[in-house]
């Protein structure tokens, strides 16, 4: 009969853990190789969650250019054609010439 596989100590839990999320598992040339992770937040990587959440003055402040071009760009794209006027209520009442929205 075989041997029985001996169970973790929990210290060897918790570092089988650590490693698990410090460090991924590849393969080169057929070879199993551990990598480190690439840092994430909330799930998403670093890049990505800088993308997505920050606003011009960190980006300005912390010297990513590209970023905040590129930003600048999806705010352009996004603000392209006419604004679109309020809309006003029906019950309303008041004269045309009072009117703040209108132009003319």
């Amino acid at each position: 009969m075989a041997k029985q596989k001996r169970k973790l100590t929990p210290a060897e839990k918790a570092e089988k853990k650590r490693r698990q999320r410090e460090y991924m598992t590849i393969f080169i040339n057929g070879k199993q190789k551990r990598v480190k992770r690439e840092p994430t937040i909330d799930g998403m990587p670093v890049d990505e969650f800088i993308r997505r959440n920050a606003d011009p003055i960190w980006l300005l402040q912390n010297g990513m250019y590209e970023e905040l071009h590129q930003w600048e760009l999806e705010r352009a794209a996004g603000l392209e054609g006419p604004l679109p006027k309020p809309a006003r209520d029906p019950d309303e009442s008041g004269h045309p010439e009072d009117d703040p929205f209108e132009l003319g």
